[in-house]
């Protein structure tokens, strides 16, 4: 099937879901006989602060942001076993996939999920209620077990974000790439470089493989230009799985 009539969507196995032995279950759901998806990608994922808080980027500044980078980096559910702390991350490709995804996931919120459409994945979460200090509620977190891309666009920032090319098989990338020649970038402490520093982690060097988006964000950030995005989106996929220091 050419690709102009598939798309993709980003799936993730939330900490919660993989506390509670579901991994099993979500995957059955979202398997290609319920589906008619197939995985164009899959990794374990150690979430690192900076590609929390770019996931959750547009909750900046909610009441429930901060309890929301706990909850996804795997600190809520495993406090004291951060080997524990991860998610999985998956690619899921066919026609329609992320409204397929988006249907079988359910309603985001786990206590309108099990009303409105008992079953579904999401209908086994739970809506926890956030205090302050003086034991007031003062807004709620659901821990919805995934979470799957809203729209075709979403989805393309989302798996970005999460996935080097490198980590989908090259008949099964959806967006341009470039082969780079003979350019290096180096990140370290929110600043870019065309040398190595020490300390510093390389994004791109010859030879390698980069999303297309990416190489230009970097290029223009360097040259002190607007971006479509921004630095940390671009890098924060290079700093996972790196060291514990980084989760």
């Amino acid at each position: 099937m050419p690709k102009k009539e598939l798309d993709q969507t980003l799936v993730l196995i939330k900490p919660d879901a993989l506390k509670n032995s579901l991994t099993g279950y979500v995957l059955s759901q979202l398997s290609e006989f319920h589906s008619g998806l197939r995985f164009a990608g899959l990794k374990v994922v150690c979430v690192s602060k900076m590609l929390a808080e770019e996931h959750y980027a547009e909750h900046r500044g909610k009441i429930f942001y901060p309890s929301l980078i706990e909850y996804i980096m795997g600190r809520i559910h495993y406090p004291d076993a951060p080997h524990k702390q991860r998610v999985i991350a998956i690619v899921y490709q066919g026609p329609d996939a992320v409204k397929r995804v988006r249907d079988l996931a359910g309603p985001t919120n786990p206590h309108d999920a099990r009303q409105e459409k008992p079953g579904c994945v999401r209908s086994l979460g739970t809506v926890v209620p956030l205090t302050d200090v003086k034991g007031n509620v003062i807004g709620e977190r659901m821990d919805n077990l995934i979470h799957a891309s809203a729209t075709p666009q979403e989805a393309e920032q989302e798996i970005k974000l999460w996935f080097k090319p490198g980590d989908i098989p090259p008949l099964m990338r959806f967006f341009p790439v470039r082969h780079n020649a003979e350019e290096h970038f180096y990140y370290k402490d929110d600043t870019l470089y065309t040398q190595h520093e020490p300390g510093s982690t390389c994004v791109l060097a010859p030879g390698d493989v980069m999303w297309e988006s990416d190489v230009q964000a970097l290029e223009l950030t360097y040259q002190g230009k607007p971006a479509p995005c921004s630095l940390q989106t671009v890098v924060a996929k290079y700093l996972t799985n790196e060291t514990p220091e980084t989760c």
